[in-house]
């Protein structure tokens, strides 16, 4: 299979997911001050307005899984773009604090399926020597969101909207959200989920379209779909699939881990407790955000020619470096102006690794039969740890500004030999026939 433009029209459309999932999650950064104000929030208070998103991404990341296999890929993220419009529009007018948490909830349901049925989507029609890149550009669009999240908060804050500058900040993801419900009706589904519906006549056409030989693709997914059909009703947490839940699990669970989502919610704060004013916090954010698109770019270039496992290797090392350097900045209370250099290599150094490894991972280490599943578990893992994480953060950093930070770093030392020693590489091969890298017996 060949690159053409109905396929990188299906995996730019259905990454559109990914830049609603990173601007939605990282757009609070510039709101936190205002809504403490405007709702009068104490620090878990704080913690739980900002994870009640977190909350519906853990639900919509477990549940993706029943309306994607029922009603496909591409019909289910359309979806989740409803749930996009609805929340953006909903914070925006929400009338009090416990509107706004509802609001973020439904957000956060759209989030989490988006996380599951994209990147699921993409590595279905994707060819094996490109997959990486292309579930990588899930990941791009994620980052590109957050970066977009960032300018938006800064171009608004400098309008001097006063008590609605919060509202404009959270509403307007609303027009990329109407936007991505509308291309979704113009691209194909997923041939891989009509075989095993049995719609063949589809399946060929879905793949003449994407594809150059669509009856050799159409006989390896029936022959894939048939070995894999006594497997249908096996359960996930069976021993069969050992390797493949612990790395669902385990990759899910370090990404959060690392601090990431934590230090994008709280971006600005940390900055504010460094000691910078308001705008030149939301311009640093904006600085972060932009090494943080950079690295997800040379992530996604890398990851089909290195591999994943070297990728995670590095940033595992990366990461611990920044963290330490950060904890060291808020221990001694001086070296402020190297806090910055010290975020943007952090950012980068999980942009690089874990950034353009995750959502790649997830969507190859299952087989057909249990995908779905899968991908839910490891997006469940990913999103629970997150809740948690960012929940806690301003109570932690409130009590101490170091530890987070050092724990943060601790993490990213048993990563590293977790990946060394367990996790084998899935570059280059087929999703047909990943279940011998994965160890699974018939």
């Amino acid at each position: 299979m060949t690159l053409n433009s109905q396929l990188l029209r299906g995996t730019f459309v259905a990454a559109l997911g990914g830049l609603l999932f990173g601007f939605d999650t990282a757009v609070i950064a510039g709101t936190t001050s205002a809504l403490s104000a405007e709702y009068h929030l104490s620090p878990a208070l704080l913690g739980l307005t900002v994870a009640s998103a977190l909350w519906g991404t853990i639900l919509g990341a477990l549940l993706a899984a029943i309306p994607g296999d029922r009603y496909g890929r591409r019909d289910s993220l359309m979806g989740m773009a409803i749930l996009y419009v609805i929340s953006s529009a909903g914070c925006a007018l929400a009338w009090n604090w416990d509107s706004l948490v509802f609001f973020r909830f439904i957000g956060g349901l759209g989030i989490g399926g988006s996380s599951v049925l994209g990147p699921m989507y993409i590595a279905e029609i994707a060819p094996a020597r490109w997959r990486g890149r292309m579930v990588g550009f899930f990941q791009f669009n994620v980052v590109f969101g957050i970066l977009l999240a960032y300018f938006s908060n800064y171009r608004i804050g400098l309008l001097n909207l006063g008590e609605w500058e919060w509202r404009a900040k959270l509403g307007v993801a609303a027009v990329p959200a109407v936007l991505f419900l509308i291309l979704l009706a113009f691209i194909v589904r997923s041939p891989r989920w009509l075989v095993g519906k049995g719609r063949l006549d589809e399946a060929r056409d879905a793949l003449a379209r994407i594809g150059d030989d669509p009856d050799f693709e159409i006989r390896e997914i029936t022959e894939a779909i048939k070995a894999e059909h006594l497997e249908r009703g096996d359960r996930l947490f069976s021993r069969k699939y050992r390797l493949p839940v612990f790395l669902a699990i385990t990759i899910g669970m370090f990404n959060q881990l690392s601090g990431i989502n934590a230090i994008l919610y709280y971006l600005n704060d940390i900055f504010a407790q460094a000691g910078f004013a308001k705008v030149s916090s939301d311009l640093q954010a904006v600085a972060v955000g932009l090494a943080n698109l950079l690295f997800t770019l040379i992530g996604m270039a890398a990851i089909d020619r290195l591999g994943r496992k070297p990728l995670l290797l590095a940033g595992s090392i990366g990461t611990a470096a920044a963290m330490s350097g950060v904890a060291a900045v808020f221990f001694t209370h001086r070296g402020n102006q190297y806090l910055v250099w010290l975020l943007a290599f952090y950012i980068a150094s999980f942009a690089l690794s874990q950034g353009a490894v995750i959502w790649v991972y997830l969507s190859e280490v299952f087989p057909h039969s249990v995908r779905a599943r899968g991908q839910s578990l490891g997006s469940f893992s990913h999103w629970f740890m997150n809740a948690v994480i960012s929940g806690l953060f301003p109570l932690m950093a409130a009590a101490s500004g170091a530890y987070p930070f050092v724990f943060f770093a601790l993490m990213m030392v048993v990563q590293f030999f977790v990946v060394l020693t367990i996790y084998p590489e899935t570059k280059g091969i087929t999703l047909e026939r990943m279940r011998e890298r994965m160890k699974i017996e018939a």
